[in-house]
């Protein structure tokens, strides 16, 4: 999969594939990431990308002309693009999603806006999909447009070292996942269950779904009920 981030600060975001899981994986060519900057489209001579609000209001626009031919750069060069931006107006952005896009799609592009937002007229022609990635406003789209390509792209196959672990990942079956613990058994007046020392994985399993159960009902009871509507 290929993944093109549109930004005004690659340089914000390149860091983040130097290292760890998805750094190894980039360079595996298990994934390719490429970054488009809506500034080197500008007619302007000084290169200027934002436009004071028609009609008042407070703050800048990404203006629609260098946005939009940095997309239209995108679109001519790959067929298979899917335009996503990230925007607090847009839905929220789930597993399923991730794990959609991840078997569906084989280009995704992903719109980091900046100041007060973008001007609608691109969204309308361009978007595939508008996520939000919280009830919060940030200064700039690059973080949930990383959000988006991490949820992503750890889906796709060679990804992680050990696959098995996504099946028992929170969101999966609408449940946050259960609380965890590692060595020693006994940290600090705190220890582990029991039941957890004693290698019967079909009573683990089930101590495992009630704490699921209990940290979802207690942390998001809205998943929750979603869970017990399945049952």
């Amino acid at each position: 999969m290929r993944f093109t981030f549109v930004t005004l600060f690659p340089q914000l975001m390149e860091g983040y594939f130097s290292a760890s899981i998805l750094g190894r994986a980039l360079e595996t060519d298990r994934f390719r990431i490429d970054f488009v900057n809506p500034r080197d489209y500008s007619s302007n001579r000084y290169k200027k990308v934002d436009e004071a609000m028609v009609g008042g209001g407070a703050g800048m626009l990404m203006s629609p002309q260098p946005l939009a031919d940095a997309l239209e750069s995108v679109r001519d060069a790959s067929h298979r693009a899917h335009v996503i931006f990230l925007s607090p107006v847009g839905k929220p952005f789930r597993q399923h999603d991730a794990a959609r896009l991840a078997v569906q799609e084989e280009h995704l592009v992903l719109v980091a806006g900046r100041y007060e937002g973008i001007d609608e007229r691109v969204i309308e022609a361009y978007a595939d999909e508008v996520f939000s990635v919280g009830d919060a406003v940030l200064t700039g789209g690059e973080l949930p447009a990383l959000m988006v390509c991490d949820a992503v792209a750890r889906l796709l196959p060679g990804v992680l070292g050990n696959a098995d672990s996504l099946a028992e990942e929170s969101f999966e079956a609408s449940l946050l996942e259960a609380p965890s613990f590692t060595k020693p058994d006994e940290f600090r007046g705190r220890e582990i269950i029991s039941e957890f020392l004693k290698g019967n994985h079909s009573k683990i399993a089930a101590i495992k779904n009630r704490m699921a159960l209990s940290k979802t009902k207690y942390f998001r009871p809205d998943l929750y009920q979603r869970a017990k509507a399945k049952a």
